[in-house]
């Protein structure tokens, strides 16, 4: 377990070198994540924060890089938000987070620990989502997806580039995750990346088979990508697509 962060004040060249190592303006940081995001840089997890991928309610996303050269993304679950209160049916029912503290802090943590355990599955599974590196706290080190030095875009912004090949890639990736106990529980096109493939992110809120929701979630995951493709011409039965999900 990490130790507890010192509150004691940091010396000027500590500061000059969070400023230097951290090109992102410092107002977007609060102090807990700089201090965070400095231990990580002592352990040589990083070695510079980049700039800003997105923004969001319970999070933001940063490209970084690490001390070989090669980029990484960061994650930063928002502890101030309130927003992870009203989503704690994704914590509740699931038997790996069952002991959680009801404070709003460790909600927060429980969803970024979430987020890291949920992409060792995929890994382990062969689904297409970012490599998890590391966890800190609300910090969250993953794999960059992207080409050269730009994020590859989420499918609300280009479409299906691929057209059914991309679907067909989707639907496989949705069987691997049920076969592997998972459902990603918050499948859409924003939470969709388009490379050469689709890559699945957003991975906080996934749950295991064994939740009570579980088949729910499932069939909305289905029924929205469905929907989104149907719009661009390509239209899939949602009843033989569960089918072939589940293995029936």
């Amino acid at each position: 377990m990490a130790r507890k962060v010192s509150k004691r004040k940091r010396p000027e060249k500590e500061k000059h070198q969070l400023k230097e190592r951290f090109k992102i303006e410092s107002e977007v940081f609060d102090r807990q994540s700089l201090l965070l995001l400095y231990r990580l840089l002592k352990k040589r997890i990083i070695s510079s924060v980049d700039y800003c991928v997105s923004t969001g309610k319970e999070a933001n996303v940063f490209r970084a890089t690490a001390p070989s050269g090669k980029f990484v993304a960061i994650k930063i679950y928002k502890i101030e938000t309130t927003h992870f209160l009203k989503r704690q049916q994704y914590l509740t029912g699931d038997p790996r987070f069952e002991k959680i503290k009801p404070s709003g802090k460790e909600i927060v943590k429980a969803f970024a620990r979430k987020e890291y355990k949920n992409l060792e599955i995929c890994e382990r599974a062969g689904v297409h989502a970012p490599m998890p590196y590391y966890l800190l706290e609300n910090i969250l080190v993953m794999e960059f997806l992207g080409v050269g030095e730009l994020p590859f875009p989420t499918m609300d912004m280009v479409g299906p580039l691929h057209g059914e090949k991309d679907l067909d890639s989707i639907l496989d990736d949705i069987r691997k995750m049920y076969q592997a106990n998972l459902v990603h529980a918050d499948v859409s096109e924003y939470n969709i990346m388009i490379g050469d493939i689709p890559y699945f992110i957003d991975w906080g809120q996934g749950v295991v088979k064994g939740h009570p929701n579980a088949e729910k979630f499932l069939e909305r995951d289905v029924s929205i990508i469905l929907d989104f493709f149907e719009k661009h011409g390509i239209k899939r039965s949602l009843r033989k697509a569960l089918k072939a999900i589940r293995g029936g």
